[in-house]
């Protein structure tokens, strides 16, 4: 059963459209989380919001939303005038362009959804939106308000539905020229060059991610089975320090030495046995 959708409404290019869901395409539920405890009762904490110059506990129906327009100075604003901001992709996701998906930089890469159709009559004009945007082997560019936000989102056919991935604004992207300015010109020898490729050739292999396994995630599923079974928890093993590369060509020729084809290890038996029972006791 699909999970419960995070956006309904209508998928539209030029006159054709079709109501459509969007459902999140990743999740984090599956992994381990903690409650905020009293040390001393063992109970768990609500949590209270505080007036931050009387110190008194605001009730629920007292909180509002203000924007800074000066120190200590808020203009509030209410839902309700939220609310009465209704732009034209609140309800529908009208494709404006299509472009090259190549031309889309990954830092503007967000939040990926898949995307269906919610009803039978629908999926004939739904299929015409996917198949042209398969056909024209180019990615869909619309528009679409999420939790009262406008985004741009990129849709590409996906299997039998879409892909829709919300982008970054241009003004959320972080220009990388004051990160790298000082990162020096380079002119390398060809053979230290032509070293550091035959280690990446032997190396090379297909992306699969179920062979990556969460190690954290995993041993702190251990830990806790271990401390509800009351058995020791077992220290980690200290991580060497990576040796400082004195004489980079040399470390070049030791590479090529070593055993450069191996693999990343594939998620462990118990591992994969429990995957989607993170959680203790299941």
């Amino acid at each position: 059963m699909a999970p419960r959708a995070n956006w309904k409404g209508y998928l539209r290019l030029s006159l054709v459209s079709c109501p459509i869901a969007l459902y999140p395409a990743s999740s984090d539920t599956e992994k381990v989380s903690f409650h905020r405890i009293n040390k001393k009762t063992g109970n768990r904490l609500k949590q209270q919001l505080v007036d931050a110059e009387s110190g008194n506990v605001v009730e629920r129906e007292d909180i509002g939303r203000g924007y800074e327009i000066g120190k200590a100075e808020y203009l509030m604003v209410e839902d309700a005038e939220l609310e009465k901001i209704k732009i034209e992709s609140s309800h529908t996701i009208d494709i404006d362009s299509f472009v090259p998906r190549a031309e889309i930089d990954d830092r503007y890469m967000d939040s990926p959804y898949y995307i269906a159709p919610t009803d039978k009559v629908g999926q004939e004009a739904f299929a015409v939106i996917r198949d042209t945007i398969r056909a024209k082997k180019m990615v869909a560019l619309g528009r679409v308000v999420i939790s009262r936000r406008e985004r741009v989102i990129m849709l590409e056919a996906f299997e039998n539905g879409l892909l829709g991935t919300t982008l970054h604004y241009a003004y959320e992207v972080r220009e990388a020229k004051p990160y790298f300015e000082e990162i020096p010109e380079l002119k390398l020898p060809k053979e230290m060059t032509e070293l550091a490729a035959h280690i990446v050739d032997s190396k090379a292999s297909h992306f699969d991610p179920t062979k990556f396994e969460d190690h954290y995630e995993n041993a702190l599923v251990e830990m806790l089975r271990a401390k509800q079974a009351g058995r020791a928890v077992q220290e980690p093993k200290e991580e060497a320090t990576p040796a400082r590369v004195v004489n980079l060509m040399d470390a070049l020729r030791a590479s090529i030495g070593a055993d450069t084809k191996k693999k990343p290890a594939a998620a462990s038996t118990k591992a994969r046995a429990t995957a989607g029972k993170r959680k203790t006791g299941r």
